[in-house]
């Protein structure tokens, strides 16, 4: 799409405030002992992006030719932007955002070292349509990897309709109702956006699963169920009973959830013998 109007000052002006807000550690980098100012450096960003130092100085010093779609994009995934810092990212450079693919979906810094610190708890990132981002040790153990599936089958309420080895991870006797939270889920994000993704995947479960089709169709958006103890199965340690505590991130729409036994349980043990097994 051609450019539709650019302001070098302001895009300068954010490339740079949004560098000096990203930490090293937030991109896997050291500090080191010898930087005396936070943020990253101007060359630092440029590998991040795949491009020359001096190409992206003169983006902040105003010179040279406007980022072209492709290097706005890179500058987007460098900085970790969120989706409305992105859309303003590329507005600067004269161009339309580009539609995100399902794989576009990051997690904040911030929910990323909140989730680096609970390496001895079960916790898993989930976006806005139940795919898993990163998991700690121990949920991967809990839940198995939730991050390696592609297609539709990233989508938890897609692989608890399509696929039977999801539903071994609780009794059968909470089938159903499980099935209904999942269902409850999906329609808050697709009554927010029915044309987007959340339609995209109602969509495809419709066409494949009429026990998804029966439970559409109780239009159900509120179980009480959800936030009630659980019973989780394990190969090894058999059934724990767990809650699942939420945090979710406002801006990327993206939820953390804990999981957590009630203390001195024997659920409480088996947990700590999970976290040894990760």
């Amino acid at each position: 799409m051609a450019a539709r109007g650019t302001d070098r000052a302001l895009l300068a002006d954010f490339l740079r405030a949004r560098r000096e807000a990203l930490q090293p550690e937030d991109v896997g980098l050291p500090r080191g002992s010898r930087r005396r100012t936070g943020g990253l450096r101007r060359e630092e960003l440029a590998v991040l992006a795949g491009m020359s130092a001096d190409y992206y100085s003169r983006l902040e010093q105003q010179r040279g030719p406007m980022p072209s779609e492709q290097m706005l994009g890179a500058l987007a995934r460098a900085l970790k932007l969120r989706p409305s810092e992105r859309e303003h990212l590329f507005a600067l450079g004269g161009h339309s955002a580009p539609r995100r693919s399902p794989r576009d979906e990051q997690v904040s810094p911030a929910m990323r070292r909140i989730v680096e610190r609970l390496s001895d708890t079960p916790a898993v990132v989930l976006s806005p349509f139940g795919e898993a981002l990163l998991q700690t040790r121990s949920a991967v153990a809990l839940l198995g990897d939730y991050t390696r599936f592609s297609g539709m089958s990233r989508y938890l309420v897609y692989r608890w309709f399509t696929d039977p080895t999801q539903r071994e991870l609780y009794p059968t006797e909470d089938h159903a109702v499980r099935g209904r939270v999942f269902a409850a889920e999906i329609r808050a994000a697709y009554t927010a956006d029915p044309g987007g993704r959340a339609g995209e995947i109602v969509e495809a479960l419709l066409a494949v699963s009429p026990e998804f089709a029966e439970v559409w169709r109780m239009h159900e958006v509120d179980i009480t169920h959800h936030h009630d103890l659980k019973r989780y199965l394990h190969p090894q340690l058999g059934e724990l009973e767990l809650h699942a505590r939420r945090l979710v991130d406002p801006d990327e729409g993206q939820e953390l959830l804990v999981f957590l036994a009630e203390p001195g349980s024997p659920s409480d043990e088996k947990l700590q013998r999970l976290v040894m097994m990760a």
